[in-house]
């Protein structure tokens, strides 16, 4: 072999390692981002001015459950070689369809508040009405997906914009001088709990399409098998990383601003807390972290729940990109000529919470058939904390339905 070939292949390696750390990271990121959207921005506010420091628990809670859902998913999905809903048909003909249809329509459901929170980022950030705002962000959104490498485009998009939405909560955390301390003995022996925050906080962060945007990203990126196990584990514990220091930054600024005595607007829990840490520039902070939010969060949700369809006929598979556009264009028209249905969201978010009980469940049933993953043993310490999840996120949905559906009436 001469010199010229061995340096191409040795430069042919070196590229594809380059697009192959893109891909995890694009992943990790795209679970990220979706699980910290606009309305996880809220929930952290309110919830932190009621529970204050032991709002901590709340947090390391989601973030175990977390955990232990995405290890199980990404890994079932990478050995089985086959989507969420493909597995769900494998285990019970049917079931995929009905998983794909309650992921899809909370999916909807949901990237009408994350539009809804576009529009009122770029309100914050530069003054457009919320509804300019909201068709502008949805265009931004459409066009990453009608570039020729749309999930190339879509892996750098969630990147910058989680490093950015990461280090502005970091300053403020920081400007705000949250009490750490307390913080920290509050995560373990909190001195309030609360089980409809908990509930709030898992089901819309660990909740319907999220725990499955990471794993059908590698999927579609060819990362996937036994031999891959390692990456994909890699990916999935750097979005949960990553997760985690959004989540823990936010409270943080939050739980300073609150230990000052100031006093919170609650017209707009999270923007008065940016304005009330650094001024006036603070609230063109929130605006472009809400943004930041709100955008990769559109971007995911349509993503992830067209990705719920695209094996079910080969036209759906084909067009892909057009009928993740079309999710995009009804979500922003849904907002922009009716405006936020408050019920319906409130009903699909209890909804939300019993879609993952389901889903992990299903996938754990799948990976001990021999039938469905050959020879690959899953690991028991998996199975078992996979399990708990099941349990508790069944019973805190159950607990959620009862809770809201009589609001809906």
């Amino acid at each position: 072999m001469t010199a010229k070939k061995i340096h191409s292949q040795l430069e042919t390696k070196k590229v594809k390692k380059k697009s192959n750390r893109s891909i995890l990271l694009g992943a990790a990121f795209l679970m990220a981002t979706s699980s910290v959207g606009p309305g996880f921005l809220t929930q952290t506010t309110v919830f932190t001015q009621q529970l204050a420091a032991s709002f901590a628990f709340v947090i390391f809670v989601s973030l175990l459950l977390d955990v232990f859902a995405q290890l199980n998913i990404w890994r079932i999905i990478a050995v089985t070689e086959l989507r969420g809903q493909e597995i769900a048909n494998k285990v019970l003909p049917g079931l995929g369809i009905i998983l794909a249809i309650l992921i899809v329509l909370g999916g909807l459901a949901f990237n009408i508040g994350n539009v809804a929170g576009a529009g009122l980022g770029l309100n914050a950030m530069l003054g457009l009405s919320p509804i300019y705002g909201a068709i502008i962000s949805a265009i931004f959104a459409i066009l990453i997906f009608t570039i020729k490498e749309a999930s190339k485009a879509m892996d750098k998009v969630v990147q910058v914009a989680g490093f950015i939405m990461i280090l502005l909560m970091l300053y403020v955390a920081f400007k705000t001088s949250p009490p750490v301390g307390e913080a920290m003995i509050n995560t373990v022996k909190p001195e309030k709990i609360s089980m409809y925050a908990i509930i709030t906080l898992v089901g819309g962060t660990v909740g319907g399409y999220i725990t499955f945007a990471g794993g059908h990203r590698l999927l579609d990126a060819g990362i996937k098998g036994e031999k891959n196990l390692s990456y994909v584990t890699k990916s999935s514990i750097t979005g949960i990383v990553v997760t985690g220091v959004m989540r823990v930054a936010l409270f943080l600024a939050v739980l300073g601003v609150i230990s000052q005595g100031l006093s919170i607007d609650p017209s707009n829990p999270p923007a008065s807390v940016f304005q009330l840490a650094v001024g006036d520039i603070g609230y063109r902070l929130f605006g472009v972290i809400m943004w930041a939010a709100a955008i990769t969060s559109i971007v995911g949700a349509a993503y992830t729940s067209v990705s719920f369809i695209r094996s079910f006929s080969p036209a759906i598979e084909k067009y892909h990109n057009w009928i993740t556009i079309l999710f995009i264009i009804i979500s922003t028209a849904t907002f922009a000529f009716i405006g936020k249905p408050v019920q319906m969201l409130i009903l699909v978010g209890a909804l939300n919470a019993l879609i993952l009980p389901l889903a992990l469940g299903t996938l754990l049933v799948a990976a001990n058939k021999k039938r469905i993953v050959g020879s690959y043993k899953h690991p028991l310490w998996l199975t078992i904390t996979g399990g708990i999840v099941v349990v508790l996120m069944g019973y805190l949905g159950i607990l959620t339905m009862v809770e809201q559906i009589p609001l809906f009436f």
